[in-house]
């Protein structure tokens, strides 16, 4: 099936609507999608100092979750290589207004996130129109598929991604005579950056499922362009990440894993259009 064919049957099967109609209906499910993350970002703002405290600021210190249980299969495997041991981070505010604006950028990030299962259903509620009732069926638990690879996406940046970004650069020392002394700004650029982008590109499974009901992706296509999608796979990887190869090798390992699961939805898509 083409595009042009899906597209038509989305003008047939929704009541052969108009463009404005259909950017007014979109219109509307955005708006209620930002109502609702702005809910969710005022109800994080009124908590941003126990947030940043014990959440944003967590990988910034030894005794994170993610630096002990390294460390206790560390033990468990007779080695002290995977104990980091301890490291303190100094962080500085170069604006008068920075750390305020920082409240309200961390609120909305984390509204967000927090809310994402919501955008995602006023997503699915846009789209469901244009599919038959098979393809609705067949397209059952989708919202928590996408909100399920959303945030695992977002706890794998968090607990493994980032303290170990945090923790090489941290460490990192040319001389003794150098100090680090991060701006908090720079800080959250790239915590925010780690775990928003690898909750977006999470969803690759779910790309490759639409892109394969019209027609777009194939398994076979998929297979054709495995070594630009690997090559497309660290660019995005070392521009999510900071400049370091085990952060980049951190990211670039699970994509190609999502992209191999991809290639088996779109044959599986592929075999349920054929039959």
């Amino acid at each position: 099936m083409s595009i042009i064919t899906s597209l038509t049957r989305f003008r047939d099967q929704t009541g052969n609507m108009s463009l404005m109609d259909h950017v007014e209906d979109l219109r509307w499910h955005i708006i209620r999608s930002v109502a609702v993350v702005i809910v969710a970002s005022i109800i994080v703002f009124f908590n941003i100092e126990w947030i940043f405290h014990n959440i944003l600021l967590g990988p910034s210190r030894a005794d994170f979750i993610s630096y002990k249980a390294l460390c206790t299969l560390g033990m468990m495997i007779h080695t002290d290589a995977l104990c980091f041991g301890s490291f303190e981070l100094a962080f500085q505010n170069t604006e008068l207004s920075g750390q305020f604006m920082m409240s309200f950028s961390v609120s909305l990030i984390i509204g967000f996130i927090v809310s994402f299962p919501y955008v995602a259903w006023e997503l699915w509620s846009f789209i469901k129109p244009a599919l038959t009732e098979q393809e609705v069926r067949r397209a059952r638990g989708l919202v928590f598929s996408m909100s399920l690879l959303f945030f695992t996406g977002v706890l794998f940046a968090y607990f493994v991604i980032v303290p170990f970004t945090i923790q090489f650069f941290a460490t990192y020392q040319l001389s003794p005579q150098f100090k680090n002394i991060i701006t908090i700004s720079n800080y959250y650029d790239t915590l925010s950056d780690l775990v928003l982008g690898m909750g977006i590109v999470f969803e690759l499974p779910v790309a490759v499922y639409f892109l394969s009901r019209i027609g777009f992706l194939t398994p076979a296509i998929m297979k054709q362009y495995y070594k630009f999608a690997i090559l497309i796979i660290m660019l995005l990887a070392a521009v999510i990440t900071p400049p370091d190869w085990l952060s980049i090798w951190l990211v670039a390992i699970p994509l190609g894993l999502l992209y191999q699961i991809s290639i088996g939805i779109s044959a599986w898509v592929q075999r349920s259009r054929q039959a």
